[in-house]
């Protein structure tokens, strides 16, 4: 329980679940992200599908990368149902950088460079591309530090005998960019998403982890620029149409920055035969065997809103106990947002609910059980099961079992991966 009354309060047959609900405390938050992936692992191993077993947090920012990590160690390959940072991927800052070399009449060498640095290769590449990080370190170690046209560029990397003749084909091409119109614009920057698709995904999955993660960032950035060539093409079609602009590389990778930080309407999801780990939002109107809650710690779900009013006083004005019931309570003391995300994610599961949470914050600070878990009737996994879960010879807890079908006639066999 809180150490504190709880300043929401609602009916408890909202959040009644049909199904047996087991909850699991650990130290930390990464123990809670181990102990989450222990139990999705050991369903696996009872025979359930991974389709019928979903994470959900409230917020996923502080768990995806002890998830991600927690995941590869448990042999899950996890899916987040997050929109991806476009700006942040290494094909995005790749068309970003050539826009910006484009629109400079005299860049320097790193200008210069830096697309290959991020994986550029032409049209038709061999496996000589993309260019090895060593080779590139060597060609910027040579060339001058000052400024100068892409022509002279070219002139001087034809004339060393050190050039590599790959850094000269690249300057060549640059040098030969045609001015920026919206169907040249469209060309070239969609010519380069699919170069990249063809050379660089094939060599990040060669060298990516079984999971694949970065493999599967890269082709939802790459699926993601596609998107954005277009956008970008019938924007500055339409700006130049209405004299808003003119015709310019700077002018087109201001329009790549605006649309790359502009957020989908819909979540992003691409691996059917992984674990869904998304956000509360997404739970609403599902139905799944099995739904795993993270992140039950007051603070965090529900989220504490900023209050000079003291949580007791915030409970007796909602409470509308004596002289305090002709306050008017604040909206945000309800909870009404994070009472709703508990009510869809519990009435998702239909056979069973693991609920886990962390008593301690990344600083030692004690964190406490959220209150919306005060109305399940919910049974704690003592200590012992718990190590068992963790251990590599781990054990599906006593608490957990009831939750598997008797004979498994209920586990959908067509979506089992092995």
């Amino acid at each position: 329980m809180t150490d504190t009354p709880s300043a929401i309060r609602f009916d408890a047959s909202n959040v009644d679940p049909d199904v047996p609900v087991a909850e699991v405390e650990v130290t930390t938050r990464y123990q809670e992200a181990r102990a989450a992936m222990a139990v999705v692992a050991t369903l696996r191993e009872h025979g359930v599908p991974v389709r019928d077993i979903v994470v959900v947090a409230r917020n996923l920012d502080g768990y995806e990368e002890p998830l991600t990590r927690a995941a590869i160690r448990q042999g899950v390959t996890p899916v987040f149902w997050t929109q991806i940072d476009l700006v942040e991927t290494e094909l995005y800052r790749l068309i970003v950088s050539l826009c910006e070399l484009f629109g400079d009449a005299e860049p320097d060498s790193e200008v210069l460079l830096r697309p290959l640095e991020l994986g550029w290769t032409p049209n038709e590449a061999t496996d000589e591309w993309p260019l090895p990080a060593e080779m590139l370190a060597e060609t910027s170690h040579r060339l001058p530090g000052d400024s100068r046209p892409i022509h002279a560029w070219n002139s001087l990397l034809d004339e060393a005998r050190w050039t590599d003749r790959r850094v000269s084909e690249y300057v060549e091409w640059v040098a030969n960019t045609p001015e920026p119109t919206p169907t040249t614009v469209a060309a070239v920057l969609g010519g380069v998403v699919e170069s990249y698709r063809k050379s660089v995904l094939s060599d990040r999955q060669a060298a990516d982890s079984p999971a694949l993660l970065e493999t599967e960032t890269a082709a939802r950035a790459t699926v993601r620029m596609e998107t954005l060539v277009e956008q970008v093409e019938s924007k500055y079609n339409q700006r130049l149409s209405d004299g808003w602009t003119n015709e310019s590389w700077t002018a087109v990778q201001g329009m790549c920055e605006s649309l790359a930080r502009q957020r989908p309407g819909r979540r992003e999801h691409a691996n059917a035969r992984a674990l869904d780990i998304l956000e509360a939002n997404d739970i609403w109107a599902r139905e799944i065997p099995y739904v795993v809650i993270v992140g039950l710690v007051d603070g965090e779900w529900p989220i504490r809103t900023e209050s000079t009013i003291p949580p007791e006083l915030q409970h007796t004005i909602l409470v509308g106990d004596g002289p305090a019931g002709r306050l008017a309570p604040r909206t945000a003391w309800h909870g009404g947002r994070d009472r709703d995300q508990i009510c869809d994610t519990i009435a998702a599961a239909t056979r069973g609910i693991i609920a886990t949470r962390h008593a301690l914050d990344v600083d030692e600070n004690r964190q406490f059980r959220s209150p919306l878990l005060d109305h399940l009737d919910t049974e704690l996994i003592d200590r012992a099961a718990r190590q068992q879960l963790l251990n590599t010879d781990r054990a599906l807890p006593k608490q957990i079992e009831p939750m598997l079908p008797d004979d498994g006639s209920e586990i959908s066999g067509s979506d089992l991966d092995e």
